[in-house]
């Protein structure tokens, strides 16, 4: 369910722009966390990490939040 939630996350921010330029400037986790619980998705954090699937793209991202998630 929590991967889920983070691609309904992921896609709402494809869709909101301004939801998107928010996104892309979090560089700490706890600001993602918010962001997110902002908008009313409420992420488990193992969930965001490999090996699971990830469901945001380089250009959804920070450089530092990519390191992070997409182990790039």
């Amino acid at each position: 369910m929590s991967v889920a939630v983070i691609k309904a996350f992921s896609d709402k921010a494809r869709s909101d722009a301004e939801l998107a330029e928010q996104l892309k400037a979090c560089v700490k986790m706890k600001e993602l966390f918010a962001l997110a619980r902002d908008n009313g998705f409420e992420l488990v954090e193992d969930s965001l990490y490999p090996p699971n699937e990830p469901q945001f793209t380089e250009d959804q991202l920070s450089e530092r939040m990519i390191k992070a998630l997409l182990r790039a």
